[in-house]
C-alpha cells in the first residue's frame, strides 16, 4: 500500500548526546517497590508498629522457652522469669501506647529534663549501684524487687536531647564557642560516656558512643571529625585489649572464632563455643520450639545475651533470618520516617532512635555468630531484661508517633480517617505543626508538597482570620472557621488502601 502523502512520519526525539541505559531487573524491582510505597502514606507507621509488636511477642515466647531451667533452679518455678518478662513487656507496651498519644513536638519540650534525669541516674548508680561483684560492672539500681539500668535510659535520652539541641538554629559567628549546639551536645555526651565508663561497663560505653556518632552523622557533622571520634573509640578498644583481664580474653576468643580454632573451649571460649554448637544443632528448620538442649545449663546467659543462639537452635536458620529481616525492616522504615518527617527535630530523633536499636541488635547478633567480640549487649525486645524491654518499647513508641505525624500520613488520616489500630486504642488524629500549617496555607508551598496535596488532600490546618483581606472584599461576612479541602466520601476499597 502506498503511504498517504498527508500522513507525516513520526517525529524523532532530538539527540541530547546521552543514551538511555536500560534498567536492570533489580533496578526495575526497586523502582516498582518505591512506587508502591509512595501509594501508601501510612506504610511507615504500619510497618514500624507491626515489627515492634511481632518482636515483643516473639521475645516473650523465646524467653519463656530459654529460661525454664534457670528459672526452676532459682525459684522452683519454670514460669517465674517468663512471667516477669511478660509484665515488663506489658509495661513497655503501655508506654508505647502513651507515646502514640503524645505529639513529637511535645516530646521536644521534655528533651532537656529527660537528659538531666538520665545524668542524675548515672551519678546515682555510681553511689548506690550494684552488680560489681556479679558481672564486673556497677550498672544497676535496686528498687525493692525491681532493678533498673540507667545507661539504657540514657541511650534514649541522649538521642532525644541531641535531636532537640542539634536541630536548633546556629548562633551568630560572634557568639562564644560554648553557645554552639554542637559544643553543648558534645559536652553533655562526653559527661555521659565518662559516667558509664566509670561503671565498668565497656560494652554499654561503646554502644552509647556509637549512638552519639550516629546523632552527629545524621545532623551533618563533618566526616573528618566523625572519623576522628571513631579512631578514638578504636584506640579505646586497643587499650582494653592491652590491659588484660576478661575483656582481653574476649578479643582472643573473637580472633579464634574467626578461624574456628578455639584453644580453650572449657574456659574463656566456653560461651562462644556453646553458642556455635546451638546454631549448628538448629540447622535449617530447628529442633522445635521449646526443645533446645543448650538452655539446660550448657549455654550461659541463654535467655539474655545469647538468646539469638537459642532462636537459631529451636527455629533454625529460617528463624534467625526472620529476626534479622525484622530488624532490617525496622531500620529501613525508621530511616525512611526520618526522611519524611515534618521537622528537623523529628527527622533527627527518628534516625537516632532507629540507629540505636538496630545497631544494638546487629552487634548482639554479630557476636553470637562470631563477627564481633562479645560485648554483653542485649538483643532489643527479645532478650530477658526489665529495663531494656520497657525503655526500648517506649523509644519505639516515639518512633511510631513520628511516623504517624508524617505530612502524607496527616493528610491521609484527615481525609480518609484513622486506621483501625488507632481507633481501637483511642489514639487521636495527628495534628500538623506550625511549620506544616504555614506550608499547607500556601505561604511556602513547594512543587513536591503540591503534588502530595493533589494525591492525599489538604489537612484541616489553616484558620481564616476575621480581618483577612479576602474577607473584607467578600460580598457576605464569613465566620472564623477552619478551611478544609476534603474529598468526597471514599468507598470501601479506597478506605482499605490507607489502612
Amino acid at each position: 500500500m502506498k503511504r498517504n502523502r498527508r500522513q507525516q512520519p513520526p517525529a524523532r526525539a532530538p539527540k541530547t548526546g546521552t543514551r538511555d541505559v536500560p534498567q536492570s531487573a533489580l533496578g526495575r524491582a526497586h523502582t516498582s517497590f518505591i512506587a508502591a510505597l509512595e501509594q501508601r502514606p501510612l506504610i511507615d507507621y504500619t510497618v514500624i508498629r507491626t515489627v515492634v509488636l511481632v518482636l515483643a511477642a516473639l521475645g516473650v515466647v523465646m524467653v519463656m522457652s530459654s529460661s525454664m531451667a534457670s528459672s526452676f533452679a532459682a525459684s522452683s518455678s519454670v514460669w517465674s522469669t517468663a512471667l516477669r518478662q511478660s509484665l515488663m513487656v506489658l509495661a513497655g507496651l503501655v508506654l508505647f501506647w502513651v507515646s502514640l498519644l503524645v505529639p513529637p513536638e511535645r516530646i521536644r519540650k521534655l528533651a532537656t529534663p529527660l537528659f538531666l534525669f538520665a545524668v542524675f541516674l548515672l551519678v546515682l548508680v555510681l553511689l548506690i549501684g550494684t552488680g560489681r561483684e556479679e558481672v564486673g560492672s556497677q550498672s544497676w539500681l535496686m528498687f525493692g524487687s525491681l532493678t533498673m539500668q540507667p545507661s539504657e535510659f540514657a541511650r534514649v535520652a541522649i538521642a532525644i536531647w541531641g535531636a532537640a539541641v542539634l536541630s536548633k538554629k546556629q548562633p551568630p559567628a560572634s557568639a562564644p564557642a560554648w553557645q554552639s549546639p554542637t559544643a553543648q551536645f558534645l559536652l553533655g555526651a562526653g559527661v555521659c560516656i565518662l559516667l558509664i565508663a566509670k561503671q565498668g561497663d565497656a560494652g554499654m560505653t561503646m554502644s552509647f558512643a556509637a549512638i552519639v556518632i550516629f546523632v552527629l552523622w545524621f545532623a551533618g557533622f563533618p566526616l573528618k571529625a566523625i572519623g576522628i571520634l571513631c579512631g578514638l573509640i578504636g584506640a579505646a578498644a586497643v587499650v582494653l585489649f592491652l590491659l588484660g583481664g576478661f575483656r582481653s580474653q574476649r578479643f582472643h576468643v573473637y580472633f579464634e572464632a574467626l578461624f574456628g580454632n578455639f584453644s580453650d573451649t572449657r574456659g574463656a571460649a566456653f560461651q562462644t563455643h556453646q553458642g556455635f554448637l546451638s546454631l549448628a544443632d538448629g540447622s535449617l528448620f530447628g529442633v522445635g520450639l521449646g526443645q533446645s538442649r543448650a538452655k539446660w545449663f550448657y549455654l550461659p546467659e541463654a535467655r539474655n545475651d545469647f538468646i539469638f543462639a537459642v532462636i537459631g537452635e529451636e527455629l533454625g536458620m529460617w528463624g534467625g533470618i526472620m529476626v534479622i529481616a525484622l530488624f532490617a525492616a525496622l531500620g529501613y522504615f525508621g530511616l525512611r520516617t526520618a526522611q519524611r518527617a515534618q521537622t528537623s527535630f523529628q527527622g533527627l530523633a527518628a534516625a537516632s532512635l532507629t540507629a540505636g536499636v538496630v545497631s544494638q541488635a546487629f552487634i548482639n547478633i554479630g557476636y553470637v555468630v562470631g563477627l564481633v567480640p562479645v560485648t554483653g549487649i542485649q538483643l532489643p525486645m527479645l532478650s530477658a531484661g526489665g529495663t531494656s524491654a520497657v525503655i526500648t518499647l517506649w523509644s519505639m513508641g516515639m518512633l511510631a508517633s513520628i511516623a504517624r505525624h508524617e505530612p502524607d500520613a496527616v493528610s491521609a488520616m484527615q481525609n480518609y480517617g484513622r486506621p483501625r489500630f488507632d481507633r481501637m486504642l483511642f489514639v487521636p488524629e495527628p495534628k500538623a505543626t506550625a511549620q506544616l500549617r504555614a506550608t499547607r496555607a500556601g505561604r511556602t508551598r513547594t512543587h513536591e508538597q503540591s503534588r502530595r496535596e493533589q494525591r492525599y488532600g489538604v489537612p484541616v490546618v489553616h484558620r481564616v482570620a476575621p480581618d483577612d483581606r479576602a474577607q473584607r472584599h467578600s460580598p457576605r461576612p464569613t465566620r472564623n472557621v477552619e478551611v478544609t479541602q476534603r474529598r468526597p466520601r471514599p468507598n470501601q476499597s479506597e478506605r482499605r488502601r490507607y489502612r
